[in-house]
């Protein structure tokens, strides 16, 4: 007869936190299950985890015996995971006030994030004023509120490519012909489908209060011999106190 205590012992997993204590979780336990086992408050604090040196969604599967850190807005790496997940959200407010836009990259930085954008067939031209940055934060909010997950999904390179080729985006495309099948992924929160690494907030919901910062001229991929594009910069926060600090 099989050994149901071993099969057992097969389907958990021993979670190794930095104080040195250890957890035992259901095999495919995600990092939010271990923050919520950890405390309530620490897992409504929870913005991603480091599993075995690596960041991750909250929401991802763990699947084997793995050393892990709950990352809060106090910890710099979650502060990045807050601000990537920021970008998606302007680009998603972007695409809904001016219509045909393309995406390049929108990466976090040392102090907030940017998206580099091309406006040539827009609806309107680029913003470049506090009223449109006013407008575009408002929407980021409106947006926000759908508290719509960030959904990390697997994609073919074919499939990828087809995807941006529909939206004609050829700065996506570029970026995806340099990927190796089977390490592509998009992330799709509401209506809107970014190509990325990841890794995100488990939703819009935690971005309550954006702001837009300035724009610059950035060449694509920083050649001067490609198009320019717009780079909005912005941060954003949880809280307003961290706002008006």
């Amino acid at each position: 007869m099989p050994d149901v205590q071993t099969e057992q012992q097969q389907q958990q997993i021993t979670i190794r936190l930095p104080d040195g204590s250890e957890r035992t979780h259901p095999k495919g336990a995600t990092g939010y299950d271990v923050a919520e086992d950890i405390g309530a408050g620490l897992a409504r604090d929870a913005l991603a985890v480091k599993v075995g040196g690596e960041v991750r969604d909250l929401q991802r599967p763990i699947e084997e015996d793995a050393d892990l850190e709950v990352l809060t807005w106090d910890d710099a790496e979650g502060k990045m995971v807050f601000w990537h997940s920021s970008a998606h959200l302007l680009a998603e407010a972007l695409e809904a006030l001016y219509g045909d836009v393309k995406f390049g990259v929108g990466p976090p930085i040392e102090d907030g994030f940017y998206y580099d954008v091309d406006f040539s067939d827009a609806e309107r031209d680029a913003p470049s004023s506090e009223d449109d940055f006013a407008e575009i934060e408002e929407k980021m909010q409106e947006l926000a509120k759908r508290d719509a997950p960030y959904n990390r999904e697997p994609v073919s390179k074919q499939d990828a490519l087809d995807y941006f080729s529909e939206k004609g985006d050829p700065y996506k495309q570029e970026l995806i012909e340099e990927l190796e099948d089977g390490a592509i992924t998009f992330y799709r929160q509401g209506d809107f489908t970014d190509l990325c690494r990841g890794p995100h907030l488990p939703s819009t919901g935690a971005i309550t209060y954006p702001k837009l910062l300035s724009t610059a001229g950035a060449y694509w991929r920083g050649d001067e011999d490609r198009a320019q594009l717009t780079r909005i910069y912005g941060v954003s926060f949880p809280k307003k106190k961290l706002l008006d600090e």
